[in-house]
């Protein structure tokens, strides 16, 4: 087991190349719509707009990557997040799993989590062209990654359960009222 060992193609038996020599993870962040006034009047998304270079490029995805050998797929996702868009684990609560592939020899799972309020997110990396909040319902309408663009049918509707409970939040958790990040960051 070494860090990075996870970088690298799959031949894939669905005849594709993936990437992630252990399989991959994204991190679907959340933010809550804000039960306030001046507060986002719906939940949010971030989404990484992909350098041209990286596979995929040019499309919208959430942020993620290769999973180490030594990772689960939370701990690849937080990490990914965290190298990608600047945003510190400690700042994310995890709230579900999906996975979104399973090819038996490679497999994409999503993480979602809530971000904190008050958190802020870096620049994002070279991979990184730039990050937007979006509403969940207005998601369809970019250009997404091909995986992202199967999946999100299914990621939003969990997303969804998962804010609708969050919005209730649990007294003093500091993640249920909706005032997660700034509204937007980018580069």
């Amino acid at each position: 087991m070494a860090w990075r060992d996870g970088d690298g193609w799959v031949a894939c038996r669905c005849g594709r190349r993936h990437w992630g020599r252990h399989g991959a993870a994204g991190l679907v962040l959340l933010r809550p719509a804000g039960p306030r006034a001046g507060a986002a009047t719906s939940s949010h998304v971030l989404l990484q707009h992909r350098a041209r270079w990286v596979h995929d490029g040019g499309t919208w995805a959430v942020p993620g990557g290769a999973r180490d050998s030594h990772e689960d797929v939370v701990a690849a996702a937080l990490r990914e997040a965290a190298e990608e868009v600047g945003v510190e684990p400690a700042d994310v609560r995890v709230a579900a799993t999906l996975t979104g592939t399973d090819h038996v020899d490679w497999r994409y799972d999503y993480v979602l989590g809530l971000l904190a309020p008050g958190a802020r997110l870096g620049d994002g990396n070279e991979e990184t062209e730039a990050l937007a909040w979006r509403p969940l319902a207005a998601v369809p309408e970019l250009p997404l990654h091909a995986g992202l663009a199967r999946d999100w049918g299914r990621v939003a509707g969990l997303a969804e359960r998962l804010l609708t409970a969050a919005g209730a939040g649990e007294p003093g958790d500091g993640f249920g009222d909706g005032l997660g990040g700034s509204g937007h960051a980018g580069r």
